[in-house]
């Protein structure tokens, strides 16, 4: 079954969006969800509901079910949340199978350690099948400098992921697309595309950039 919804932004809350698309449609989910640390850059900009949990379960309880049997879910999280998390994560029905870390050349903040890092999960949904070729569980993240979003993602590190969990032609959703970088990705992989924003202003921005209005950090 594959979705009507492709190569296309949607504006909404996606545990709405997600409901209103059929079961087992999507290839593969790659996604940045709000880490849920009040999270406020250096010039003052917030992510949406990044300062509760409540949409966290029923949100990825709609992935599990979008998300086509042996199908994978790559998720970025919150380290200090994990437990949040990986909560969610089970509840859904998910597996955990692997584990990325985004190596930057610049720290986004500094406390106890400089923090030169993201990091995400693996999720599978059933027996997943693995890669011929594995790619790196370490990959170099460029800074974007957060023009389009707040936590804007490179999407130069994004590609190698999509082409090594989600055949060509397959369908990529990302749930949680801020400027766009999952989709801009899936694109230039050979891809289709879904993404889905609560945000006016970031669904917007991201529309522009796959349409090619706005230069993407790349």
């Amino acid at each position: 079954m594959t979705s009507p919804f492709q190569n296309t932004i949607l504006n909404g809350d996606c545990i709405d969006v997600m409901r209103k698309l059929e079961r087992a449609s999507v290839d593969f989910i790659l996604t940045d969800p709000p880490y849920i640390t009040r999270y406020r850059g250096r010039d003052g900009r917030t992510v949406a509901n990044d300062d509760n949990s409540r949409w966290l379960k029923p949100a990825f309880n709609q992935m599990h079910r979008v998300l086509k049997y042996g199908g994978l879910c790559l998720s970025f999280y919150g380290w200090n949340k994990v437990d949040l998390f990986m909560d969610a994560w089970r509840s859904a029905g998910f597996n955990i199978v692997g584990h990325v870390v985004f190596r930057k050349n610049y720290a986004s903040s500094e406390r106890y350690f400089r923090y030169t890092h993201e990091q995400a999960y693996l999720l599978s949904k059933g027996d997943a099948k693995a890669p011929e070729k594995p790619i790196s569980d370490v990959i170099d993240f460029d800074y974007t400098g957060n023009r389009l979003h707040p936590t804007q993602k490179p999407v130069q590190a994004l590609r190698p992921l999509i082409e090594s969990f989600c055949k060509p032609g397959g369908l990529v959703l990302d749930p949680f697309c801020g400027s766009g970088s999952t989709l801009a990705a899936a694109r230039d992989t050979g891809r289709n595309w879904l993404g889905i924003e609560l945000n006016k202003a970031h669904f917007e921005t991201a529309t522009k950039h796959l349409n090619g209005k706005e230069q993407a950090a790349a």
